[in-house]
Order: C-alpha cells, then sequence, then structure tokens
C-alpha cells in the first residue's frame, strides 16, 4: 500500500486487469467457463461421493472476480474483504491439508496394499476429513483475527483481482508442511514402484498416484512461485506486480479445482460405476412420467 494519508480505510479498489482492457473480455469468458466446468464437474461428483470442497474453494473468489469484471466500480468493502479472504484462507488451507492426506493414501495404497483396508478405514479417513476442515477453519479464524488488527491508512488499491495477505507462519505451516509430507510418502512409494518386477503391475501402480501426483504439481508449484517470486520482491524493494503474476493465481485458484474431477475422481472405476448406476435408476425412474404423457 501507498504512502496517501487517510483517516481510515472503507473500502479497497481492486485493479485486476485494468490497465489491460484487450485482455479483460478473455479472461472473464475464461474464468467464467472454467467456473462452470468446476460447477458441473463437481456437481456430478458430490452426487456419487460429497466432494464439495473445490466448489466451496473457487466460490469464495471466483464471483468476485467475475463481478469485478462487470462492475463499473471496482470496489469492495473493507467488512466484503474480510470475509472473502476468511473464505478463501479456509479453503486453501483444508485443500493443502487434504492433498497431503492424500499423498499418504497413496503410500498405503501402494507400500501396504494388503493392509490398505484397515489402515484406511472409516475410523481413519472420517477423522481425517473432519481434521483437515477444522485445521482450514482454525487457520483463517488466527489469520483475519491478526490481519484486521492492522492499521489500513494508505493506499486503498490492490492490484490484484481479489484481497490477499501473506503471512509467513501460516503459510510456512500449510504450505511448506504439506509438500515436505507429500514429498517424503514419494520417496517411499516411487522405490517401491520401481520394485515391482511386471510393466502391468508397475503401470497400475502409477496409475494410482499420477493424478494426485498431477493435481499436487498444478496446485502447489504455482502458489509456491507466486509467493517465492512476490518475496522476492518484497526484499529487493520493488512494488509493482505484473499481468503474468495475476494469470498465474489462475492456475491454483481455478484450474486445478477445475481439472480435479477430470484426472482424478472421474478415472476412478468406483465413480464411474457409481455415476452408471446413478444414471440408469434416474432414467427408470423418470420414464413412466415421460411414458405417461407428463
Amino acid at each position: 500500500m501507498g504512502k496517501t494519508n487517510q483517516s481510515s480505510v472503507t473500502e479497497f479498489v481492486l485493479l485486476g486487469l485494468s490497465g489491460y482492457p484487450e485482455l479483460e473480455a478473455i479472461y472473464f469468458l475464461l474464468v467464467l467457463l472454467m467456473y462452470l466446468v468446476i460447477l458441473l464437474g463437481n456437481g456430478v461428483i458430490i452426487i456419487v461421493n460429497l466432494s464439495f470442497l473445490d466448489i466451496c474453494y473457487t466460490s469464495s473468489s471466483i464471483p468476485l472476480f467475475l463481478s469485478r469484471f462487470l462492475a463499473s466500480k471496482k470496489t469492495i468493502s473493507f467488512s466484503g474483504c474480510g470475509v472473502q479472504m476468511f473464505l478463501s484462507f479456509a479453503m486453501g488451507a483444508t485443500e493443502c491439508v487434504l492433498l497431503s492426506m492424500m499423498a499418504f493414501d497413496c503410500y498405503v495404497a501402494i507400500c501396504n496394499p494388503l493392509r490398505y483396508p484397515v489402515i484406511m478405514s472409516k475410523n481413519l479417513y472420517v477423522p481425517v476429513a473432519a481434521g483437515s476442515w477444522i485445521a482450514g477453519g482454525v487457520n483463517s479464524v488466527l489469520q483475519m483475527s491478526l490481519a484486521m488488527r492492522l492499521p489500513f491508512c494508505g493506499d486503498n488499491v490492490i492490484n490484484h483481482f481479489t484481497c490477499e495477505i501473506f503471512m509467513v507462519v501460516a503459510n510456512m505451516i500449510f504450505l511448506l508442511v504439506p509438500v515436505l509430507f507429500i514429498f517424503v510418502s514419494y520417496v517411499f512409494i516411487l522405490p517401491t514402484i520401481l520394485r515391482i518386477p511386471s510393466a502391468e503391475g508397475r503401470h497400475k501402480a502409477f496409475s494410482t498416484c499420477s493424478a494426485h501426483l498431477t493435481v499436487v504439481i498444478i496446485f502447489y508449484g504455482t502458489i509456491l512461485f507466486t509467493y517465492a517470486k512476490l518475496k522476492a520482491k518484497d526484499f529487493s524493494g520493488a512494488d509493482k506486480v505484473q499481468v503474468t503474476d495475476k494469470i498465474i493465481s489462475l492456475f491454483y485458484g481455478v484450474v486445478t479445482p477445475m481439472l480435479n474431477p477430470l484426472i482424478y475422481s472421474l478415472r476412478n472405476k468406483d465413480v464411474k460405476a457409481a455415476l452408471k448406476n446413478k444414471y440408469l435408476v434416474t432414467s427408470l425412474t423418470y420414464y413412466p412420467l415421460f411414458a405417461s404423457g407428463f
């Protein structure tokens, strides 16, 4: 924020791509299309396995993205900014924890396949899933309680699409610790796969964890790159957020949730079978109504 003197800040101006009007329409249509895919893909998955984190995560920021493109006054109230950050922090931290837990799931499936039903039972995965949501909520409460104590009395222009702050301790916990956990898991997973004697067995084992690894690379790769670049600018004294930095944020905020149903859930045979059964049940349920003229 700049050095302009003000008594207090009641709203913020979100610049987004204001300096690039030729990109605004393209970006709006691209984000809108991906958001619709997210709602459709994850909405279908919700029907069979209650996967709604990605919808919650993207809905905390994408509607704000889109509304800023359409609005002539690109502002957001102080309280609105706080609510948006609270939801983004909570959903983002939950996503980070769940991705690390999925790495453990892959580890058990590949390194201890015979014990998988015992280890990954309902007694474990229910508390783990609930703990991930609780951890994300606690992180968000702590971050926002600290952020709201800061004095916002300077320039109220935010050179981004949404409100966002960088807190080192919280990001160390919810970014680097899960990444370290995932890395250690794959240190054990990869040698186990390579020791499988048959090519078919190795292929099957790789396919088990390839979807998760793809999501991890896209999600964490772009987040770590973005925050590392911003911190480098802070140390160098630079204050300019480039358009490429804003577009890169699209990957961990929009692209990853859009790809999750495609490269993770929809590749699962059980999910495909469940979707097929849902379709058959729906068809059999509604066919008599159509046949009777209603």
